[in-house]
């Protein structure tokens, strides 16, 4: 199946031509990250504009790089949640009008399982495994049983990895995003310079809470603050990184003990992450255990990873009725219920 997909969840405007679910013809990605820095974050009704703007020349482009014409089209894919719901409907009623006016099926997808599958672009990966979703909205473990059969073992009761990295970015003054920053300076600093927290390390469930870890940075940074650039400044990221890695880690080695499981993927933003990367490598290579990180650029929010799950439930008969809308809040496991 030759297949459109698109991604519009939050502040990416993304679309991927992909054969039979696996082959990337070409994938675009026009960011917002310029535009959303001066504000500090993402604003959804920008993002949302932007969108609009952007989309079209996006699918344009898209399907010039792959060499085909939209007549060649068999499919569509398109996020339909979780994320901005301003943002979700510009690239779902593209999407829709698409399907309509080329008579052909459309499905709509749950972000995270775009994530989830965006290894098996790269690599077969069999199942069942056990998967580490780190974004800027999530910080899961999944055990991954097959399309649309997903349990939840745990995660994020309060702010996520990767909006506690941009968080504590912003609290030691740098720019947003500031995630890629503290990667890219912890690597000159001193681990061990600072105590930080590791909350829920040791609390007997595989949920995750970062929100104290952001504190104590703010705390931190109160008592002795921190320029950029200066040693004291790539401490306080190597000892941060270090914390969050040390959670991460410890939670996904513990959910491979209880599950027995002999696969993992590391997916989501933050799995662009350097020290991450290491960490999870060292720790699979200690369990026996096989590992699969998809590479940086498709780490982040992308539209062809939503042709792997898209590509299957197109093949196996599931299409989205054109009535279907988005939904900001999507829980993964409701997708096996809804397999049935």
């Amino acid at each position: 199946m030759l297949l459109l997909s698109i991604e519009t969840s939050c502040d990416e405007t993304a679309a991927a031509v992909v054969r039979d679910g696996r082959e990337v013809l070409s994938s675009v990605v026009s960011t917002q990250i310029a535009i959303h820095a001066a504000y500090g974050g993402v604003v959804p009704e920008i993002a949302s504009r932007k969108h609009l703007e952007s989309l079209s020349p996006v699918i344009t482009k898209a399907l010039h790089d792959a060499g085909i014409g939209m007549e060649e089209l068999e499919g569509v894919a398109v996020t339909r949640g979780p994320g901005l719901s301003g943002a979700l409907l510009v690239g779902f009623s593209a999407a829709k009008a698409i399907a309509a006016a080329r008579k052909i099926p459309f499905v709509g997808v749950h972000h995270i399982e775009g994530h989830l599958f965006a290894p098996f672009l790269e690599q077969p990966v069999d199942f069942p495994f056990l998967a580490l979703v780190v974004s800027g909205g999530h910080t899961h473990l999944y055990h991954v049983e097959g399309f649309g059969r997903y349990t939840t073992l745990g995660r994020t009761i309060d702010d996520a990895a990767g909006e506690a990295y941009d968080k504590s970015a912003k609290i030691m003054g740098m720019p947003y995003p500031g995630g890629v920053l503290i990667d890219r300076m912890a690597q000159s600093g001193n681990t061990d310079a600072i105590r930080l927290p590791r909350p829920l390390l040791r609390d007997g469930t595989l949920n995750f809470s970062f929100s104290g870890l952001k504190t104590a940075v703010l705390q931190q940074v109160a008592k002795n603050p921190v320029s950029i650039p200066s040693q004291a400044a790539d401490d306080l990221c190597a000892s941060f990184q270090k914390a969050v890695c040390d959670v991460l880690a410890a939670k996904t080695e513990a959910a491979i003990r209880q599950t027995g499981a002999g696969r993992l993927v590391v997916a989501g933003g933050v799995a662009c992450n350097s020290g991450l990367r290491l960490r999870m490598a060292s720790l699979c290579k200690q369990l026996g255990v096989d590992l699969a990180i998809p590479h940086p650029s498709l780490c982040g929010d992308n539209a062809a990873m939503l042709a792997v799950p898209g590509d299957y439930y197109l093949s196996h008969g599931f299409i989205s009725s054109q009535s279907l809308d988005v939904t900001a809040t999507w829980d993964m496991d409701s997708i096996k219920e809804s397999m049935k």
